[in-house]
């Protein structure tokens, strides 16, 4: 078992780590929390010493474009149907109870896709439901530190699971710690970034992973024999997809602010003074605010100064970003598709190509995290009904839906109905030349050929 000391060690080394940080970046990106907002502008003043300027503009707009690359990958690998499948009709009853239409299941499923793609990794926790059946729920990467063999004086591995609430009015942060092994989980807690002590609150602990009361009221437990806890990757640098896009948006995101800060500081004229009758330049100022009149001495002049914002360029550049930022990131650019009267569909598929050859390399590795959560169901389902079904009898599928030109799509289907009543008629004109079967069973082959 891990001690105190060897847990708060490893706490202060998964704070310091590199994939960490990177996910947090990619969980605040991903709810919209970009760099920009930290911007600040500076100059220095007649002394030379910096200074901060806060009198002029500081726009500061966040564009989510990464959060619509996410969803954009969550939505498409789940589209629609069944994804855990099984030739066997007794079998995929339970499997649909489990996965496929447990609400439950798929939105935790979907959240677990999410993280995974934004942060590069994501947890899935086993438990036992109330029906005393498994089940399983997402759990943030950010929040779970695993510990390999490597890393513990026992030469065992565990994971930490760790959450804050706070307390006292908010005066105090408690850090509530779970330690799970292959049997057990031991109960921790501190106070406020404090010393690491075990958990009063929990009337058991350590405690089995699953406690429940029997038929008889007496207090029943059993434990998974693994430690209930699996990870989907990204892919196999635990990286998020924000790596490869994120400069692409930082950059977009300080075009577009210093272009609105631009269009806010000069959105007036500049008035070049010669000659005028008042006290001060305030008064000449309020008067031209005011009265939009302002008196002129003999040989006074006014001239009105524009200045013209190299808005083209900047526009060049924010369009030139933001097909990068969908090219890189390897999602559907949806500018391209607005007219779709014209647009056909071989030009969407192409659109959503790099989309679908992101998914398909994230689908792999997806149905390789699935088949390890549906072993200990089956395992559940066999002890059940004294069945013995094998994780081979269970496979997965995952359908795509695209969009398309209905316009096109409605003339090919044109297309196919005129030439499939052509190919049956010229069928039934060979009638004479072959027996009434043969006849059927080609007519049957040209209805299933164009599929209507």
């Amino acid at each position: 078992m891990l001690t105190k000391n060897e847990i708060k060690e490893l706490i202060a080394m998964d704070r310091n780590s590199k994939k960490k940080s990177a996910a947090k970046t990619g969980k605040r990106y991903y709810n919209g929390d970009h760099d920009i907002k930290k911007y600040r502008i500076f100059y220095f003043d007649s002394e030379g010493f910096l200074r901060e300027d806060k009198k002029r503009s500081n726009v500061k707009i966040p564009h989510t474009f990464f959060t619509e690359i996410v969803n954009q990958s969550v939505q498409y690998i789940f589209s629609g149907g069944r994804i855990i499948r099984s030739d066997k009709s007794e079998l995929q009853t339970e499997l649909d109870n489990y996965f496929n239409y447990n609400e439950d299941f798929t939105s935790n499923l979907q959240q677990l896709l999410t993280g995974c793609i934004s942060k590069g990794s994501e947890y899935m926790y086993m438990y036992k439901n109330s029906d005393g059946k498994t089940a399983f729920q997402c759990c943030d990467y950010l929040n779970v530190i695993e510990v390999t063999p490597l890393n513990s004086l026992d030469g065992k591995s565990y994971i930490i699971y760790m959450y804050n609430e706070s307390a006292d009015k908010g005066k105090k942060e408690i850090t509530h710690i779970q330690v799970w092994d292959d049997e057990m989980v031991h109960f921790f807690c501190r106070e406020n970034g404090g010393d690491i002590k075990g958990d009063d609150s929990e009337k058991i602990n350590p405690c089995p992973h699953n406690l429940y009361s029997g038929n008889d009221g007496t207090i029943c437990y059993d434990s998974f024999g693994c430690i209930p806890f699996f990870r989907l990757d990204n892919n196999p640098e635990q990286a998020s997809d924000l790596k490869l896009i994120k400069e692409l948006i930082d950059d977009y995101d300080l075009m577009a602010s210093s272009l609105s800060n631009n269009l806010i500081d000069f959105d007036t004229p500049l008035y070049a003074v010669s000659g005028f009758e008042g006290d001060s330049v305030d008064q000449l100022q309020q008067n031209l605010r005011t009265k939009k009149i302002i008196g002129l001495d003999e040989g006074g002049t006014v001239d009105v100064k524009t200045v013209d914002i190299p808005h083209e360029a900047r526009k060049e550049k924010l369009e030139l970003d933001e097909k990068n930022i969908y090219r890189f990131g390897m999602g559907l650019n949806t500018v391209g598709l607005r007219d779709t009267v014209s647009t056909t569909n071989i030009a969407i598929k192409a659109a959503y190509s790099l989309l679908d050859l992101k998914c398909q390399k994230l689908e792999t590795r997806l149905k390789q995290f699935l088949r390890q959560i549906v072993r200990p169901v089956l395992d559940e389902i066999n002890s059940e009904y004294g069945t013995d079904y094998k994780p081979s009898d269970v496979w997965f599928e995952f359908k795509h839906e695209v969009m398309s030109n209905a316009l096109e799509n409605a003339r090919i289907e044109s297309l196919n109905q005129q030439s499939m009543k052509t190919k049956i008629q010229n069928i039934k004109d060979l009638a004479e030349f072959a027996d009434e079967e043969r006849i059927s069973s080609m007519i049957k082959e040209a209805i299933e050929e164009y599929d209507i």
